[in-house]
């Protein structure tokens, strides 16, 4: 143990200097804001932000990024609460009972709890990070290229198994559309190109910034502006009374703990994301509440549930996306991709290259997590305010930024182009209901998928029996034929039927 407190001790001393504070502070601020604001996201949020990095030192850039990342998933409860509409699909599950606490009279007290929450959901992610992703990448560095193909196609499946609910074939399908973009250019093994379509600039492949800012900001921009004004609910600016507040807090320790356990295992689920950690951790604590009654009209206990396991998510998004290279959400999509072009490189070899940087990240996310609560706390008038901008303002900006940040970063008016391609693209997905996790998964992983499978076929001189005869690969082939099983409609009918027949049995022989 001594070692782990050596090295956060240390990156604590790194990190603690006025200029760094300065960056948290308005790092964390802007991703509140942008949280807050319907029609931006974190995941947007990071990927314009990236493009403003690259000028900044790694550990800046990183520290930013990541102040972005824990903010605007905060800031999602902002408009949730106030607005009755989530300003991101983390928040979701935040306005089933935050909403109804505001028409109670209880503003202040329910934005004060969704601040505590999200600080302790976060807590409890930092503390399983430190503890989990160490040894997990120990464990996946005698991963072959066997085992990377398989993991690469797990995330890509398990992210289009769960982002759509009841839909799985348009996350796969999705998913397919950014596998296909990923073949696009030179090949990683002999650098052939392939389809590029006679387009030069196509010869490296389609660059990931310019397809995320495209997918996540213009296609969101163009979302955002299709979308109803919403009515600001009317909330007593005063704040909460700290004693009622750590009160309700204390009552619901065992919530708190359960919503940050679950959302930190849902965050290393590659491709899941906050929303899931959020809707999973108010079911399970419906379950075990005594007042499940209550939830859904202002219950503080769902409230809570909500907030910590999504923002619990965000740390646990992490530990895959360190330790294997695969990540855990769609805002840590974008993240290995800052993290790349920063230098960093994320995957089993981090424990080996860059020892210090799982922990140096961690004491990052504190850092945020203690700027994400000062500013909870202090400033809900101004994020009243803010929420009063109208988007015809807004959106322009976040126009600009979309086209300049592509450009800033290869100085090529094709990126742009590209840019543009992914927003329209982007929005013609958003309005036929396919998510958009999958495709950047697909764009992300495909590069990991392709040489995997074909290292893996050249070591094996050509035998696919290979990928199925080493353990771990065994395992993930079943795991991801399973997963594909039960998204089939029939086979989760034939499974619910078994289930109900075996209840139906079990309470019969009761009653004998």
């Amino acid at each position: 143990m001594t070692p782990v407190i050596d090295a956060l001790s240390s990156a604590f001393a790194e990190l603690t200097t006025p200029m760094m504070l300065f960056n948290v502070a308005w790092a964390t601020l802007l991703g509140i804001f942008v949280g807050a604001l319907p029609g931006l996201t974190a995941t947007m949020g990071v990927a314009l932000l990236t493009t403003l990095t690259y000028s900044l030192d790694r550990n800046t850039a990183i520290m930013v990024l990541i102040c972005m990342y824990v903010g605007a998933i905060y800031g999602g409860s902002r408009s949730a609460i106030l607005l009755n509409i989530p300003g991101t699909p983390a928040s979701a599950a935040t306005a089933l009972d935050g909403f109804p606490l505001v028409r109670k009279g209880k503003g202040s007290l329910a934005m004060a709890i969704a601040t505590l929450g999200s600080m302790l959901g976060t807590l409890v992610g930092i503390a399983m990070l430190v503890l989990i992703a160490p040894p997990l990448a120990e464990a996946a560095f005698g991963f072959g290229s066997y085992e990377f193909f398989w993991l690469a196609l797990f995330g890509i499946i398990i992210s289009g198994q769960l982002t759509h609910s009841g839909e799985p074939l348009k996350g796969y399908m999705a998913g397919l559309i950014g596998l296909s973009v990923a073949m696009i250019g030179s090949e990683g093994i002999h650098s052939y190109v392939r389809f590029n379509f006679g387009v030069q600039q196509m010869n490296g492949g389609i660059e990931l910034i310019p397809a995320m800012v495209g997918a996540f900001g213009f296609a969101e921009v163009l979302f955002a502006m299709t979308l109803p004004a919403a009515e600001l609910a009317r909330s007593k600016s005063v704040p909460a009374p700290l004693k009622e507040l750590f009160s309700s807090v204390w009552r619901y320790k065992r919530t708190v703990l359960e919503s940050g356990i679950i959302g930190t295992l849902v965050g290393i689920i590659p491709g899941v994301g906050e929303d899931i950690g959020a809707w999973g951790s108010y079911a399970a604590a419906k379950r075990h509440s005594k007042e499940r009654d209550e939830f859904g009209k202002g219950s503080q206990e769902g409230l809570i549930a909500a907030e910590t396991g999504n923002s619990a998510v965000v740390p646990g998004s992490l530990i895959p996306t360190l330790t294997l290279g695969v990540p855990g959400s769609a805002s840590a999509a974008v993240l290995i991709a800052a993290l790349f072009l920063h230098g960093v490189r994320p995957g089993p070899m981090i424990m080996f290259d860059q020892p210090d940087m799982i922990y140096t990240i961690a004491v990052m996310l504190i850092f945020a997590t203690i700027a994400m609560g000062v500013f909870g706390m202090a400033l809900t008038p101004l994020f009243v305010r803010v929420l009063q901008i109208p988007r015809t303002i807004l959106m322009p900006m976040v126009f600009t930024l979309c086209v300049i940040g592509p450009y800033a970063l290869s100085q090529r008016i094709f990126d742009i182009w590209v840019m543009f391609a992914f927003g329209v693209g982007g929005y013609i997905l958003r309005r036929l209901n396919y998510p958009m996790a999958p495709l950047v998964l697909g764009i992300i992983l495909g590069a990991l998928l392709d040489k995997s499978l074909r290292r893996g076929l050249i070591l094996s001189n050509g035998d696919i029996t290979a990928f199925f005869t080493r353990p771990v690969s065994a395992g993930f082939a079943v795991l991801i034929a399973l997963t594909i099983l039960f998204s089939i409609p029939a086979v989760r009918r034939l499974a619910s039927f078994k289930r109900w027949r075996g209840d139906a049995n079990g309470e019969d022989a009761n009653t004998k």
